[in-house]
Order: C-alpha cells, then structure tokens, then sequence
C-alpha cells in the first residue's frame, strides 16, 4: 500500500485545533471590501469550525501531517 499524502490545498486552507477540530477562516475576506459595511467585515474576522461530514473529510485529507 503506498502512503496517504496530505492534501495540499487544504494543508494552506484549513488548521486542526489541539482539540482535534478543523477550523476555517470566513470566505469574502480576500478583496472588494470597500463597498461592504462594517459590520459584516468585522464579523467576518472571526474564524469558524468544520462539523460533521465536511469536518471528516479535511481531518483524514490532512492526516497524514498531523
């Protein structure tokens, strides 16, 4: 059997907590945020956590690096 790598995209896109959690940072962050009000960007900022299926996937993608 040859060895799982670790998928490198999602290595750049996503880390996994001490606890053992996949955490994502907010999409429509990156540019054009000029027209969008404060209080959107500023709730944006926060990071957010991977749960259920989607989170299953990113762990065992990433696993081989942890």
């Amino acid at each position: 059997m040859p060895k799982q790598k670790t998928h490198k995209g999602m290595k750049r896109r996503f880390k996994v907590t001490a606890s053992g959690k996949a955490k994502h940072r907010s999409a429509f962050r990156g540019h054009l945020l000029s027209h969008k009000n404060g209080k959107r960007k500023r709730h944006l900022r926060n990071s957010g956590l991977l749960v259920g299926t989607e989170a299953r996937t990113v762990l065992e993608a990433l696993r081989p690096s942890l």
